[in-house]
Parts: C-alpha cells; sequence; structure tokens
C-alpha cells in the first residue's frame, strides 16, 4: 500500500465509523423510543414483529367493525334516498302528478 493511499484511508476511516456509530444510535434510539410508548415493533419489511392482541385491542377492533357495518347501511339508504329524488326532480311534473293520483287513490 502506498503511502498516498494509507493517508486517505486515515483520513476516511473515522468519517465511516462515526456515520456508522451515528447510525446505529439513531436506530437503538428509535426502537427505544417505540418500545416505551407502546408502538409495534416492525420488522425488514415493515410487518409486525411482536403486534399486540390483547383484550383492549380486539374490543376495539370489534367496535370499529360494528360501526362500519353500521355506516354502510345507512350509507345505502341514503343512497337510495337520493335516487328517488334524482328521479322525482328530472321526471316530468306530469308522471310525479300521476304517481301522487295513484297514491292518492290506493290510501282512499
Amino acid at each position: 500500500m502506498s503511502p498516498e493511499t494509507y493517508a486517505i484511508a486515515q483520513g476516511i476511516l473515522p468519517l465511516v465509523a462515526i456515520m456508522g456509530s451515528i447510525g446505529v444510535g439513531g436506530w437503538v434510539l428509535t426502537t427505544w423510543l417505540r418500545i416505551k410508548n407502546g408502538y409495534p415493533l416492525d420488522g425488514a419489511w415493515g410487518q409486525a414483529v411482536y403486534p399486540r392482541n390483547d383484550a383492549e385491542t380486539t374490543e376495539r377492533v370489534k367496535l370499529l367493525s360494528q360501526e362500519n357495518a353500521q355506516l354502510r347501511a345507512e350509507l345505502g339508504s341514503v343512497k337510495d334516498r337520493l335516487a328517488n329524488v334524482e328521479r322525482i326532480v328530472t321526471d316530468g311534473s306530469h308522471e310525479l302528478n300521476r304517481e301522487i293520483e295513484q297514491l292518492r287513490n290506493r290510501a282512499n
């Protein structure tokens, strides 16, 4: 190894070691903060390493699923009502009058 190459290696090697140490220290700090605040740890591809499956989380998922089903049902009824309103608005008035008269005749 030539003296110039050795001098360059001596100048770069400490920088590489410092950068590596900062990277490892940052990873350790990030992992510690995640554990401390209750976030699940993730692996190399983003999947949870130790997902929390406690009773509170399971109950929360059940409640959110029920709420989601209720909101979907409500959205379906709102869509049906909107379709009726659109039909009334876009139909000619003579068809609307005819339908109203049919309903009145059914009531009598």
